[in-house]
């Protein structure tokens, strides 16, 4: 995902990324940290980035935006349903991805699900 976004998907956002590897390191890192974005893998397991979507916009009060990468573009109704601000679909397109984490952390209301 990191190739597909770049460091700087416009001229006036410079990016740091972090990772984690499971949900509980996810979970932890927005709790620690003032994360701007969550740019999620769908198809992760066993715990997917759908349902921690799901999950972190039904617990926090001013979840950050979040994107999900799925497998398919069938599955963007999964997404819908996980109440992710953004679907992305693999192969990732960096044109695409770019402009699309963009949106997301300029809370661009064009941006759709």
């Amino acid at each position: 995902m990191r190739l597909a976004v770049g460091t700087r998907p416009a001229p006036d956002l410079t990016l740091q990324f972090v990772d984690a590897a499971s949900y509980d390191e996810c979970v932890s890192l927005v709790d620690t940290y003032e994360i701007d974005l969550l740019l999620l893998d769908g198809e992760a397991q066993p715990a997917g980035g759908l349902g921690i979507a799901r999950q972190l916009r039904d617990e926090l009060d001013d979840c950050p935006p979040i994107g999900v990468v799925v497998a398919r573009a069938a599955d963007r109704w999964l997404a819908a349903y996980s109440r992710a601000d953004a679907t992305l679909v693999h192969p990732l397109d960096p044109m695409t991805t770019g402009q699309t984490v963009a949106a997301l952390l300029t809370r661009d209301p064009a941006v759709t699900p």
